[in-house]
């Protein structure tokens, strides 16, 4: 029998978290709906546990360490995640799921941009400024369309879960499972839906500063760990340039006089260019430790798809 998991990351959501639960029962009677609380201070538990959610608890802080340790405890067919800020709606689900059940994608996206809802209802600009930043520079790093990078409303085959590192412990999540899918060559597919903002008296917990901070910071080392040797060339080309406009009069002087006055100049200049070819042999050595993660991962995906398909042989 197929076995659905709706995980639900949740932290102080007593406003929204029975409605969130009711609505997925509604919608999917038979599947298991697991909370996993971040150290609450409000009646979140309490509510969830009153509703006949299965709570369990992440006491380390941020919603990345929450999705670990789901990915790591929940054993399913199809898992659904999604944030308990009742701003998704859970009448997508069907739609969601139905991709993973045909084994036509590996991880489904709630897309909550392409008919513009999420526009409408966030009033909250610079967060969606920073969503467009992540999202073209993904789109380019890896020469795809996708339409939205940062929704909390996804659905996910086994083989996705249970083969993902984490690495991430915060709000940068979404954007780790898309540069994850994209790199791993998964089947990404998207499904356009209605987005909510949240009720009144419910706050985001985001901050547009510091996640802003972490916009740049993830961008840079999204191109730094899966696209080193484009990321370190580009470094190099810069540092090249800097150092052959420093250079160029002092060789201009030396054609010129067979002498070098502009002693600090050269120096200088032939740092530069030094440091540039380093970094350029860095790029080239990451790219090549890069390719040979590549070719392991998919060794070890190959064995945990045989070891999947004996455990179910033995199960019949």
């Amino acid at each position: 029998m197929e076995k659905i998991a709706i995980l639900i990351p949740c932290y102080n959501e007593e406003l929204t978290i029975e409605k969130v639960i009711k609505d997925f029962k509604k919608e999917l009677p038979d599947a298991d709906i697991y909370i996993y609380d971040n150290n609450s201070k409000d009646r979140t538990v309490e509510i969830a546990k009153a509703n006949g959610a299965i709570v369990r608890h992440e006491y380390k802080q941020g919603k990345g360490n929450v999705v670990r340790t789901m990915f790591r405890e929940i054993e399913a067919d199809i898992y659904v995640m999604v944030d308990g800020d009742d701003t998704y709606p859970a009448e997508a689900v069907h739609q969601l799921i139905e991709p993973i059940r045909n084994k036509e994608a590996d991880m489904v996206i709630g897309d909550r941009l392409s008919n513009g809802t999420y526009q409408e209802e966030n009033k909250r600009q610079f967060h969606e400024f920073g969503n467009y930043l992540v999202k073209k520079s993904i789109n380019l790093l890896f020469r795809t369309h996708l339409k939205d990078i940062m929704t909390g409303y996804r659905a996910f085959n086994k083989m996705f879960v249970k083969n993902m590192p984490v690495m991430t412990q915060k709000f940068e999540i979404e954007t780790e499972m898309s540069l994850y899918a994209l790199d791993k060559k998964y089947i990404i597919k998207e499904i356009p839906i209605l987005y909510r903002d949240r009720p009144s008296g419910s706050v985001s917990k985001l901050n547009t500063i510091s996640d802003g901070i972490k916009v740049i910071k993830t961008i840079v080392n999204m191109f730094k760990n899966y696209k080193p040797l484009y990321f370190f060339t580009i470094i190099a080309s810069i540092m090249a340039v800097i150092g052959l406009i420093i250079g160029i009069p002092v060789i201009i002087e030396f054609f010129s006089t067979s002498y070098i006055t502009k002693v600090p100049s050269a120096i200088l200049a032939t740092g530069i260019i030094t440091l540039s070819v380093i970094i350029g042999q860095c790029g080239v050595i990451l790219h090549t430790v890069v390719k040979n993660h590549k070719e392991d991962y998919e060794l070890n995906l190959l064995r945990y798809n045989q070891l999947e398909e004996i455990k179910n042989n033995k199960q019949v």
